[in-house]
């Protein structure tokens, strides 16, 4: 007996084992189907700041490499020319005018629902980190939130299981003297102190001002240490930097090493350490369970000269409906599922939400109204973007729309301090931007067809929005 009882265990174990690879292969298969997701943010970067998007001086190796080995796009858009409706609408996958952030209208929305950006996104909605936490991924949002201060609108409080970050961008609450208005000193000689902004783990603060100088570094640290801590299982990482959002800063390594000067200096920062999340994921060999991506909030704020950015070829920039402040860079990278390629179609970054929830294997919540599009069958297979048009909105008000290459303006305004008034266009202006993609020369007469389709375009638009949306529907109070 006893002679046969390690061969009887053996047997069994054999016989379990038999039982349970398939499911482990099964398993490790699903697992594979189902990508990390790291969403990286920067604040206020302009289309023409990275190399591999014409940026001539300006060094981005490893951004370069993943444009090159991934999918770069070039007709991609911010949902709103800046960053609170941005990130709402790219979080939640809905036009920003529907949870009230940036523009209100009182027929549509609660009073509660204010324009202020820092009241916060509303109990009601839901993002991706919801979503993607109900599928089983694990959330952090690293970096500047800018969708309410107060504890009750935070990260954790909207889908996140972590959050390291300040609250909003760290140029507020200055503590000393706007002498220039939005060009003051303390924005070209920044100080910690100038600017009460704290830097907090989940709802509590751990430093008060913040070293703004310290945080792209700080931010890929605690991004990295989450991926070490999450690598066996799904995660969704949302990583937004502060930076290149005024004032600038960096820390030693790279202040004075840029040929563009400050705002080359923290852009090329701003590359290095996505180089180490990259180098971070590879070591762990989650580089091909990944799926990274690459974007702005909106485009370059103009007035601050040499402290700001570049929208490349494009008219306008942050605060504008042109061009320049809402098309921004955006690169997919995930090796061995998205195929190299440049990409022209139309892209939103609000249809991050969509595409996230379907490669995440996760159900959309019911109830509720979604201007997401689905991404992923362009992301792998190269189809055509699921995107024909494009709404520009600036506050509550619809400003363009852009149909295929076409885009017509019934209202512009220049970016933030640079002067240029409001105009609002009886008929529209209509701008080709195949041709034309810095909107210099109006060609309305020469389509009026698509002029007329324009405007059709908002009307239904405008009337949709009149309808009650199932989330915030009033009727019976």
């Amino acid at each position: 007996m006893s002679a046969r009882a390690p061969r009887s265990r053996r047997r069994i174990t054999l016989f379990v084992l038999a039982l349970l690879l398939p499911h482990a292969a099964a398993a490790e298969n699903s697992r594979d189907a189902r990508p990390n997701i790291v969403l990286i943010v920067a604040d206020d970067l302009g289309y023409g700041d990275i190399g591999v998007y014409g940026a001539p001086t300006i060094r981005t190796p490893h951004l370069d490499r993943i444009a090159v080995e991934g999918q770069k796009w070039t007709n991609f858009y911010a949902q709103s020319p800046v960053c609170s409706p941005s990130r709402a609408a790219m979080l939640t996958g809905r036009l920003p005018i529907r949870s009230g952030l940036f523009g209100t209208r009182d027929d549509l929305f609660p009073k509660s629902f204010a324009s202020d950006a820092l009241e916060g996104l509303p109990d009601g909605e839901m993002t991706i980190a919801d979503v993607l936490r109900a599928a089983g991924y694990r959330t952090a949002h690293i970096g500047k939130w800018h969708l309410g201060h107060r504890t009750e609108f935070l990260p954790t409080r909207r889908g996140f299981d972590e959050w390291f970050g300040v609250p909003f961008s760290h140029d507020m609450r200055l503590t000393v003297p706007r002498d220039r208005g939005w060009k003051t000193a303390a924005y070209y000689r920044p100080r910690p102190e100038y600017f009460d902004v704290p830097l907090m783990r989940g709802d509590k603060v751990i430093e008060r001002p913040v070293d703004h100088a310290t945080l792209t570094r700080r931010y890929t640290d605690e991004a990295i240490r989450f991926i070490e801590a999450n690598a066996a299982r799904p995660f969704f990482l949302y990583v937004a930097h502060s930076m290149p959002h005024i004032p600038l800063a960096s820390t030693p390594e790279f202040a004075g090493r840029s040929a563009a000067g400050p705002y080359g200096d923290v852009i090329e920062e701003l590359d290095h350490e996505t180089g180490r999340l990259l180098d971070a994921l590879s070591k762990r060999s989650l580089d091909r369970r990944t799926l990274v991506v690459f974007t702005s909030d909106n485009g370059p704020w103009l007035p601050f000269g040499t402290h700001s950015g570049s929208a490349g070829p494009f008219r306008g920039g942050k605060g504008s409906t042109w061009e320049g402040g809402m098309r921004v860079p955006a690169i997919f990278f995930w090796p061995g599922r998205i195929a190299p390629a440049v990409i022209t179609g139309i892209g939103s970054n609000m249809d991050l939400f969509a595409t996230f929830a379907n490669l995440g294997g996760a159900s959309l919540p019911p109830g509720r109204l979604y201007d997401s599009m689905d991404l992923s069958a362009t992301l792998l297979s190269g189809a055509p973007s699921a995107r024909t048009s494009m709404l520009f909105f600036w506050d509550d008000e619809l400003r363009a729309v852009r149909l295929g290459r076409f885009k017509a303006h019934f209202a512009t305004s220049g970016s933030f301090g640079d002067g240029e008034p409001q105009t609002t266009h009886t008929p529209p202006t209509l701008f080709d931007l195949s041709a034309d993609p810095a909107e210099r020369h109006d060609v309305a007469q020469q389509y009026p067809d698509v002029v007329k389709e324009a405007i059709s375009l908002a009307m239904a638009i405008t009337a949709g929005l009149g309808d009650a949306d199932p989330l915030f529907d009033r009727r019976g109070d």
